[in-house]
């Protein structure tokens, strides 16, 4: 398979690997995304998670929380350009979808869009949607959503630029004042920060502890000073790479944003017994618009059709 030169800018930007070695990487994987990107991560050209800002599609992300706190939900919603992401019309379908989320059974996207749109019940979710197309003039995807509900703490939300990123958390705390909703506001800004991906460790399985294994030794194995290193040193080096990445991935382990001197879990014991009674992170919901979308824009059309199912 012949390696264009988009394949390779498209590469460089999700990995910020060198141009010769995403050119590499490509005719090795014969033209193969994901594979390249393993490809470069093995020899220690990549980012574990430059993957992540591969964004193919506008659109803002949305919280809306009960008055109780109780009960949340989270919603991305696309569009084909930024300026109708800025819209305000689009923006207020935005408000009206989550709100809807908040109050659905909708176990998954496909249900959600089938039910009543609660502010005309004449018509579903899907129907509103194609409605709003007519009237913005420009394709629009309800992609995905979540619901939760607080079974002893409360729910915090936070919008980061605008809608590029929407976090949900869950606070497991018998107290609700002024000190613990600030606690809970700067852990939803430190997952808007830095993306981790579990609370604990506990969360994590043995199968993505098992492939990160598997990456970091390759990487430390293509290393040549390793080459004549006895296999117990390499397996302490092992273990120390992947505690180190462990840690980024998991909430309570990162260093806290707005006191390197702490970890998170520190910042939430402080906080715990400043207030007298346990502060903890039951779960929480990162949405950031676009991530995960590979398909290039040009063919947004076709998925939002898909869905319409035109």
């Amino acid at each position: 398979m012949e390696v264009t030169a988009s394949m390779v800018k498209e590469l460089r930007e999700m990995t910020g690997a060198g141009m010769m070695d995403c050119k590499k990487a490509l005719a090795a994987t014969e033209g193969d995304m994901d594979k390249a990107v393993e490809f470069l991560r093995e020899k220690g050209l990549a980012a574990a998670e430059k993957k992540a800002g591969r964004i193919a599609a506008e659109g803002v992300v949305d919280t809306n929380v009960s008055a109780d706190g109780k009960v949340a939900a989270i919603v991305e919603v696309n569009s084909e350009t930024d300026f109708v992401a800025k819209n305000e019309k689009f923006r207020d379908f935005v408000a009206a979808v989550v709100a809807q989320a908040a109050k659905t059974d909708a176990a998954d996207i496909d249900a959600f869009l089938a039910e009543k749109w609660a502010l005309d019940t004449s018509k579903t979710v899907k129907e509103e949607l194609s409605s709003m197309i007519a009237i913005i003039g420009e394709n629009m995807n309800i992609r995905r959503f979540e619901k939760i509900t607080a079974a002893n703490g409360f729910i915090v939300s936070y919008i980061h630029g605008g809608g590029r990123i929407g976090i949900l958390v869950e606070v497991d705390s018998a107290v609700n004042n002024d000190e613990v909703q600030e606690a809970a506001k700067n852990i939803a800004m430190q997952i808007a920060a830095m993306s981790p991906k579990y609370v604990d460790k506990s969360e994590i399985s043995p199968e993505f502890i098992e492939h990160e294994k598997n990456i970091l030794k390759a990487q430390i194995m293509n290393d040549p000073a390793n080459s004549k290193k006895p296999e117990n040193i390499i397996e302490k080096m092992l273990e120390g790479r992947l505690n180190k990445e462990l840690k980024e991935f998991c909430l309570v382990d990162q260093v806290y944003v707005k006191d390197s001197d702490v970890t998170v879990a520190g910042y939430l014991a402080n906080v715990s017994k400043q207030v007298g009674s346990p502060v903890s992170i039951k779960r929480f919901i990162r949405f950031e618009t676009g991530e995960g979308l590979e398909k290039k824009s040009e063919n947004f059309a076709e998925e939002v059709a898909k869905q319409m199912g035109q």
